[in-house]
């Protein structure tokens, strides 16, 4: 098998408010809200990096497609990891999240390893860090 991730999917307890924060607030790229005409269909997709999907599912619909029973969210399960090209572009992602209504857990500050990095919070307790890395700079 070769490794590769092109989708990643955060659940979601309010898709429309969730879509609005991504879309809107921090202004992810993104052909709108799909598959509204099914019961547990509808998501949103945003364009990363390098092909890579972001989608956002309500977490009811999670559970029903997997047959799992909806669990409470935790803030610990991971991390998604924003890498950006300076020290000044962390603190405006950052600025932009909290005003899109995101919680600033960890204030943007210089890191032991070299870099410079903060972490907001989503609309549902999803956890982001804004890092710059000198030694991992993303590719336009």
């Amino acid at each position: 098998m070769k490794p590769g991730i092109s989708v990643l999917t955060i659940c979601v307890s309010d898709l429309e408010r969730s879509f609005r924060f991504y879309h809107e607030g921090l202004g992810l790229p993104s052909a709108g809200m799909i598959g509204q005409e099914f019961e547990h269909g509808a998501v949103a997709f945003f364009d990363l990096q390098g092909g890579l999907k972001l989608a956002i599912w309500p977490r009811k619909s999670l559970s029903e497609d997997c047959g799992l029973p909806e669990q409470a969210p935790s803030s610990m399960e991971f991390t998604i990891g924003h890498n950006v090209n300076s020290r000044e572009e962390v603190d405006k992602v950052i600025q932009q999240a909290e005003a899109a209504g995101a919680r600033v857990v960890k204030p943007a500050q210089e890191t032991f390893w070299g870099g410079y990095s903060g972490y907001f919070m989503d609309l549902d307790g999803h956890l982001w860090e804004v890092v710059y890395n000198p030694g991992l700079l993303p590719g336009e």
